[in-house]
């Protein structure tokens, strides 16, 4: 893949994380999303380093163990979503953060119209 361009997109402002997309010539885009740490030690700046050595990480892990979706005991190998775990704690969590990114188009627009009834008729006489 020859990369062309990148991009770097905050999550929350940045307090998050980032999301460090790789787009290549032929159109590939490659998604690596990074979270935060305590000490918001990731910017703007160090994203994309950080994106590459994950990437150098993932080229370099032995991926015959993850080809047939097993591990090694012959487990599969997939993390359950909050919502399979039935952890509302989870769910309320990502709501939350889904909306907060989303803010202020989740906030609805208020609607008012006058109530106050009238009589047209009486007016043009």
């Amino acid at each position: 893949m020859h990369v062309v361009g990148t991009q770097v997109i905050p999550e929350q402002g940045g307090r998050a994380g980032f999301t460090v997309e790789f787009v290549g010539e032929g159109g590939e885009i490659v998604s690596v999303s990074l979270r935060n740490d305590a000490c918001h030690s990731l910017n703007r700046m160090n994203a994309v380093d950080r994106a590459k050595e994950v990437m150098m990480e993932l080229a370099n892990t032995d991926t015959n163990v993850l080809e047939n979706g097993e591990t090694e005991t012959g487990q599969p190998n997939m993390r359950r979503s909050a919502r399979a775990n039935k952890d509302t704690d989870e769910m309320e969590r990502q709501l939350d953060e889904g909306l907060e990114d989303s803010f202020p188009a989740s906030d609805p627009i208020s609607v008012t119209a006058s109530t106050i009834p009238t009589d047209r008729a009486k007016k043009h006489q």
